[in-house]
């Protein structure tokens, strides 16, 4: 498994619908990449003036972050983000 270091999170994007609400099918060439991960994994915090930054999200949170943003990985043959907390916008509760 992948362990991040420091403030960094590692991220797998969460599926799209593949319906709308109202009960339509959408072709894959309609859907879009979403937003919205999940965490996989979170490192110890980064060291700030001797101590350690708790990480504020934890393994299991769904959070939006940008899709410009962090690293893109394949491990696995799974797609991975690896980021920085501070690159994590919000979380969905």
């Amino acid at each position: 498994m992948l362990k991040p270091l420091g403030n960094r999170v590692i991220l797998k994007q969460l599926e799209v619908e593949e319906t709308t609400k109202s009960g339509i099918l959408l072709p894959t060439t309609a859907k879009e990449k979403s937003g919205m991960y999940e965490v996989v994994a979170v490192g110890d915090g980064k060291l700030v003036d001797s101590k350690i930054e708790e990480m504020i999200v934890k393994v299991g949170d769904k959070v939006v972050c940008s899709e410009y943003c962090g690293t893109q990985v394949k491990y696995q043959d799974v797609d991975y983000k690896i980021v920085r907390q501070d690159d994590i916008l919000a979380v969905v509760e």
